[in-house]
């Protein structure tokens, strides 16, 4: 059976559903692939990133499969004790 998608035509926006999602492993010196809408995690933990802004923050004691709606542009290895991150987009 085919999947329907009656809103195919529609465009994405931060507020729309999330269509999308990647690993994130966590590197000082190298961005993310794309800019996240949201954020989450397998194990809990501090994540430490680097916002689409460029503000460097720490995001202490996320909770496991809680969506986090940060921008992020790059996730530290310093101070991110979290693992399984997602990237949602």
């Amino acid at each position: 059976m085919t999947t329907i998608d009656k809103f195919h035509d529609y465009s994405a926006g931060l507020t729309g559903p999330i269509c999308g999602g990647f690993d994130i492993v966590p590197d000082d010196a190298a961005d993310i692939a794309q800019v996240t809408r949201a954020i989450m995690v397998t194990q809990a933990g501090s994540v430490s990133a680097v916002l689409k802004s460029g503000d460097m923050v720490t995001l202490p004691n996320l909770i496991v499969g809680v969506v986090y709606p940060f921008r992020v542009a790059r996730v530290l290895e310093a101070g991110t004790t979290a693992t399984g991150i997602k990237g949602l987009v």
